[in-house]
């Protein structure tokens, strides 16, 4: 194992990452890491991001104790999951074992001419490369042969925990086996090198596909299939835990299984161990701030990395600067990067961009993955506060939260704010919204009206003046809640109702608009845009908007004129910069907001005053569905009652609102996520509901927000969910399984046992919202943005299902509990290969083409 000692081993990205989030992503076919590099799947060591694997785990990395969800009448439900778990890896299991004997096939002969005068490999060679496989191939058949007729004589006697704990009890073959991987591995690349006959063998191993499969034989290498059996080992742990969880504890496989559970998790524990690869933590500055005019965490792309800075906003200079690690004990210094005086200070100009750092941006998945690992730590949190000796447990949830907030500050700012110095280097910050980066200029801006003087300092004075930042700043500590008080409001969750009514106070006729925007998970997001009311002083909008709230506690309403002007192009994002006319903030007082009327409130800004009202929905209510008492129209009626009436298999307003986003909405940034105007949905949905003839003319003229809008508000109004009461549960307990194999089996069997106008209407909109995230570039739009928007709305549980559950206390329960599962449900079918209805109804079994 030494040559694994002086690198850190990562779980491959093909297998599943059991935490708290059930996040799946896609190998490399040669079990290589994106950037080369070999990994083994028994340590997840990247910063912040994932948790160590080394057996199920819980937020904080402790081992999770396997919990079976069976109680009385759910007996049945827990043995047809089981099953299902089986069938699923006893796929895999076949697919596994024709890779070890495509491994296999080249040995003996390689083997028998070894002793002939012209050999391929030596006897030596052989024996490396193929080290333990006969072993492995036979442990494995005679699992398979054993387990296949359990399996097809299903019954609640059936047992299978003594298969699984012979299977964990020769894990010391494997061990074997890995100790010898890399020698295997460098042996077969010498010999690939060396002798092309062997290099031609190694290229091209046929490997059998499953019995009743089309495609008869693959073709892969045999570095490719050498990484197999590292693979296995995690697969089997993840599999042992999803039986137990289905299987109840009187059942005589529980102790069994449970015991080939600890076998097999100390087992990949000693090979933890073993390694012992330098850990790398992520620290953030816990950087503070100081008075004076203006102070605060900004993100500093520098070397080409985002940096975390505390930029101190003088009255005659800026200065950049961050908090210097020191002795435990001693007080927080700061260290000066950077400085400007206010004197020498200018904003990029378009021409000077090219001079500057590239942004980079992650992708939105990645962002949103962090976003449901901190809603799960902050579930956690709340349980341990309650339960008795949590205290110590809870420190260590914080502690992991702060970390994966800090990562998501660093990491979600996009909006460029660069600050040049005249006789020197520019400097690019990157900002969540652009209510903080017009907060920023303006502040420059108004101190620069005064009589300002060059000034240079001299290495004593720079040093005073660092120091005293820690003394003077305002802002403490960067916002993450590990830095908030218990006390906080924790902010709202639902849907926030705002009518932006008009706006007075211009000096001269413009193009005006307004835009929303709300904060969430420690930084801000827009969220609706009125239309653009032109050439006048007094715009009257009367647009009304639903907002969702994430933890949200402050709405902003920014005011911009609408430039037309295409040489004002800006080349960080390609968009044409709008002026700023004015822009105000409210808190969200959850009292004031949470009544049934509107509240009506005006925001004063640089002399422009914009009246508006709003009136929040708790996530409850808003997503409970009335039936319509009138069956004559599409909304709140049953999805068979329209089909059937309209002879056809998709409702005719999916169909002509998919056509029409995919007609003109396609490249529109933030579609499905931007809201329409309230008042254009409603009259959509009363032209759907009565049937009127003008329906094509109105969805060509109506703007694309309120066309999405109506589509959602469609499905939001079902009187069942698409993918129904009945199943819901299911589908919670499919996308919690950690095997893969298991996964899709019992996903596609759920999706086979929707009614028929269910499953049409569901693969229509699946195949629309692939086509939506294809043009992500442009209308920053993926696929999981799509299932954030659309899960919550297709997956809801029954008011019975919501009863039984009442151990969630709070909106930011329900919220992270139950609306979590939905997104990534959905997200599954979307990242899932195309789904035809003909193939799902074959009713055959679904497995992955790879273990």
């Amino acid at each position: 194992m030494d040559a694994l000692e002086h690198q850190p081993v990562t779980l491959p990205d093909s297998d599943f990452n059991y935490n708290t989030d059930g996040y799946e992503g896609d190998a490399g076919e040669d079990g290589k890491s994106q950037d080369g590099s070999e990994t083994l799947p028994f340590i997840d060591e990247s910063p912040t991001m994932s948790p160590q694997l080394c057996a199920p785990q819980g937020p904080d990395g402790e081992t999770v104790s396997p919990t079976p969800l069976l109680a009385g009448g759910d007996i049945e439900k827990g043995l047809e999951m089981k099953r299902l778990v089986l069938s699923g890896f006893l796929a895999s299991e076949e697919i596994y074992i024709n890779q070890l004997e495509a491994l296999l096939l080249p040995m003996r002969p390689l083997k028998a001419t070894a002793t002939t005068s012209q050999p391929v490999l030596t006897i030596q060679q052989v024996e490396t490369i193929f080290y333990k496989i006969q072993d492995i191939f036979e442990i494995h058949k005679e699992f398979y042969d054993a387990l296949l007729p359990s399996i097809q004589q299903w019954d609640e006697k059936v047992t299978v925990g003594h298969l699984f704990q012979k299977l964990a009890s020769q894990l010391g073959v494997y061990k074997a086996f890995v100790d010898n991987y890399k020698v295997a591995l460098e042996t077969a690349e010498k010999c690939s090198q060396a002798n092309s006959q062997f290099q031609k063998i190694s290229e091209n191993l046929k490997v059998k596909g499953p019995k009743d499969s089309k495609d008869c034989t693959t073709t892969s290498s045999m570095e490719a299939l050498l990484y197999k059996p590292i693979d296995r080992v995690t697969r089997s742990t993840l599999v042992l835990h999803d039986l137990l969880k289905h299987t109840p504890k009187d059942h005589p496989d529980f102790p069994l299984l449970q015991d080939a559970l600890r076998i097999s998790q100390n087992f990949l524990s000693s090979i933890n161990e073993e390694i012992d690869p330098r850990r790398t933590a992520v620290t953030t500055p816990k950087g503070e701030a100081r008075q004076l005019v203006k102070d605060g965490f900004l993100v500093e792309v520098s070397e080409s990395s985002r940096k975390l800075r505390h930029v101190f906003l003088f009255t005659d200079l800026l200065l950049c600067a961050k908090m210097k690690k020191t002795a435990v004990g001693r007080h927080q210094q700061y260290e000066c990067k950077w400085y400007i005086p206010l004197a020498d200070l200018t904003f990029q100009t378009l021409d000077d961009s090219d001079t500057c750092p590239s942004i980079q941006v992650l992708p939105e998945h990645e962002i949103e993955e962090m976003k449901i690992k901190i809603s799960v730590l902050k579930n956690e949190i709340q349980k341990e506060k309650k339960a008795p000796k949590g205290q110590s447990r809870v420190e260590r949830l914080r502690k992991k939260m702060n970390e994966q907030e800090s990562w998501l500050l660093l990491h979600s700012p996009t909006i460029p704010f660069r600050i040049h110095n005249k006789h020197g280097k520019s400097y690019l910050f990157l900002l969540s919204s652009d209510y903080e980066r017009s907060e920023w200029r303006e502040s420059i801006q108004k101190l620069q009206k005064k009589d300002l003087q060059s000034c240079m300092l001299s290495s004593v004075e720079l040093q005073v003046l660092t120091s005293s930042c820690f003394k003077l700043r305002t802002v403490h500590n960067i916002p993450v809640t590990g830095n908030k008080d218990d006390e906080e409001t924790p902010g709202l969750y639902g849907f926030l109702h705002v009518i932006v009514h008009s706006a007075k106070g211009f000096e001269q006729s413009a193009n005006l608009y307004c835009t929303l925007e709300v904060d969430s998970f420690g930084y801000f997001v827009s969220k609706a845009k009125t239309r653009v009311f032109r050439d006048t002083t007094e715009p009257q909008w009367n647009e009304e908007f639903e907002i969702e709230l994430e933890g949200s506690q402050y709405l902003r309403i920014l005011c911009y004129e609408k430039c037309y002007d295409k040489s004002m192009l800006n080349k960080d994002d390609n968009e044409i910069v709008d002026k700023i006319m004015g822009k105000g903030q409210v808190q969200l007082d959850p009292q004031t907001v949470q009544s049934k009327n509107w509240h009506m409130d005006v925001i004063e800004m640089n002399g422009i005053k914009v009246e508006f009202s709003m009136k929040f929905t708790s996530r409850d209510l808003s997503l409970k569905r009335t039936p319509s008492k009138k069956q004559s129209g599409v909304f709140g009626v049953k999805i068979n009652v329209v089909t059937k009436r309209e002879r056809s298999k998709v409702p005719y307003i999916v169909r002509q609102c998919i056509e029409e986003v995919e007609k003109r909405g396609i490249d529109e940034v933030g579609i499905y996520r931007i809201s329409g105007v309230a008042t254009d949905i409603q009259a959509l949905k009363s032209a759907f509901d009565t049937n009127t003839k003008d329906i094509l003319v109105m969805l060509s003229d109506m703007d694309i927000n309120a066309i999405a809008g109506t589509l959602k508000l469609y499905f939001r109004e079902l009187p069942e969910p698409l993918l129904t009461d009945r199943l819901y549960p299911a589908f919670m307990e499919g996308i919690a399984l950690s095997d893969p194999a298991a996964k899709e089996n019992c996903m596609m069997h759920l999706l086979r046992s929707l009614p028929d106008p269910n499953i049409m209407t569901f693969l229509t909109l699946l195949e629309h919202l692939k086509r939506v995230a294809e043009k992500e570039p442009i209308n920053k739009m993926s696929l999981h943005n799509l299932a954030t928007v659309f899960g919550p709305t297709l997956l809801r549980p029954s008011e019975s299902e919501s009863a039984k559950g009442q151990h969630i206390t709070s909106a930011s329960d329900i919220w992270s509990h139950d609306v979590m599962a939905q997104v990534q449900v959905l997200l599954y079918y979307l990242q899932h290969p195309p789904i035809s209805y003909a193939e799902l109804k074959r009713n055959t079994l679904y497995f992955s083409t790879d273990v």
